[in-house]
């Protein structure tokens, strides 16, 4: 492959067993990888973080953040600034509850090449979604007997599990950085369904193992505390308002 790639795996303080498991898959990959300390803010409260927006995160997403959303976030903030400050071409950002799939390699080379190749203008790589919608296929790619599809992800799909950075997207995000108003999945999903440069893989090369987050861990009482009146409307506005841009970059309606 002639672009060059370098890996970030965010990883808790403590989190030997996760970091075992995802060091011993990376090796098996091939794939060299720096461990970024994940930023802890479960015990923090909202309050504690000067970046945070709670007006706009009450308007947004019609609830408080956690600081355990709040750490994630400037945990992938930290490592799209070191990506920045490396040399390589692209970024690949994972959490530690990946899970590779047989050829992933073979098929992230796949797609950076063409992509390379295409002059194609983007700035996030979701390689980790199992869910994809409202998207256009761009690009076809094999590996081990099975077909994966490069996609425009008019509607960037949610998870941060695996994720990989152009430079032009990196830097666009650590510029446009000024507050936090939600979580960074759904930060992303904002921001790239209304400029258009997010892409996916389907089906995922990299997807989770494992669905509970130590970084943003949370009980009920938690989840549901912060909550503005009428959450529910709220919460369905905006997705359907992102859903209806990404439907008019779809059909170039913009």
């Amino acid at each position: 492959m002639s672009t060059s790639l370098t890996t970030y795996l965010i990883n808790l303080d403590g989190s030997d067993l996760r970091l075992a498991r995802s060091a011993a898959q990376l090796d098996a990959a091939g794939i060299d990888y720096q461990r970024v300390p994940a930023f802890d803010g479960r015990r923090l409260s909202v309050a504690e973080f000067p970046d945070h927006d709670a007006a706009a995160a009450r308007a947004y997403m019609g609830r408080a953040l956690r600081g355990g959303e709040i750490g994630c976030y400037l945990s992938h903030l930290d490592c799209a600034r070191r990506f920045l400050q490396s040399g390589a071409d692209v970024g690949l950002v994972l959490e530690d509850d990946f899970e590779l799939v047989p050829g992933m390699t073979d098929v992230l080379n796949q797609a950076l090449d063409w992509l390379a190749a295409s002059g194609e203008d983007w700035f996030l790589i979701n390689i980790g979604a199992r869910k994809s919608k409202i998207f256009s296929p761009i690009a076809g790619f094999a590996a081990r007997g099975q077909g994966f599809s490069l996609r425009r992800a008019h509607y960037f799909p949610m998870t941060t599990t695996a994720i990989v950075w152009s430079r032009a997207g990196a830097q666009a995000f650590v510029d446009g950085h000024r507050t936090i108003f939600a979580p960074v999945d759904n930060y992303f999903r904002f921001w790239l369904t209304r400029n258009g440069r997010g892409l996916c893989i389907y089906p995922p090369i990299a997807p989770a193992w494992d669905s509970a987050s130590e970084i943003d861990a949370a009980g009920p009482e938690r989840r549901h505390s912060g909550r503005a009146a009428f959450y529910g409307l709220k919460k369905q506005r905006r997705l359907w308002q992102d859903k209806v841009i990404a439907l008019m970059h779809k059909y170039r309606l913009t």
